[in-house]
């Protein structure tokens, strides 16, 4: 029950970052470029619920996201799923209670988001590669995310441990050799 209901109020999330990026970020642009928030929250979602619920809402998500605004269905999908699968799995490999880790994990994310829809649209839409152009959005929205990031940590850990207590169960050994 308490799962259910966690995955509605992340969905919920999920609405709310959307219309803040449609909506708000709209206004607040640095040369033209949003941030991305969805990387941090299913990031978020890897770090604090594990691989599957990361990789899974991930997906959700992505599709989500290609069916509302984006010519090629799938290719969000497939990168959020990833991101939240490396999300759970560099909980194991990291702390997230360091805030410069968290900053980390989400301008690599950032970085192979961006990396994989520039070259996964230039492939399929055969456009020109632009190096320089993609290198400045790059730059932007990793110090986008990252300022974000900043800001919303504290929150972030709050209802981090929230969900973790949810999803993730305690490893107690009850027997020891």
């Amino acid at each position: 029950m308490k799962k259910t209901l966690t995955i509605i109020i992340l969905c919920l999330v999920y609405i709310i970052i959307y219309l803040l990026q449609i909506n708000f970020f709209s206004w607040f642009t640095i040369a033209g470029i949003k941030p991305n928030l969805f990387i941090i929250l299913v990031l978020f979602i890897g770090l604090y619920a594990g691989k599957r619920y990361g990789s899974i809402l991930g997906i959700i998500f992505g599709l989500g996201l290609d069916l509302l605004g984006s010519n090629i269905i799938g290719q969000t999908a497939v990168i959020l799923g990833i991101i939240g699968f490396s999300g759970g799995y560099l909980d194991k490999v990291f702390s997230k209670d360091s805030k410069i880790t968290v900053i980390l994990m989400v301008i690599a994310a950032t970085a192979i988001y961006e990396i994989f829809i520039y070259t996964y649209r230039t492939m399929i839409l055969s456009l020109n590669v632009e190096i320089w152009a993609f290198t400045k959005i790059l730059l932007i929205e990793i110090i986008y995310n990252s300022i974000l990031t900043i800001i919303l940590y504290p929150l972030m850990q709050k209802l981090g441990y929230k969900v973790e207590e949810i999803f993730k169960k305690p490893q107690i050994l009850t027997r020891y050799f």
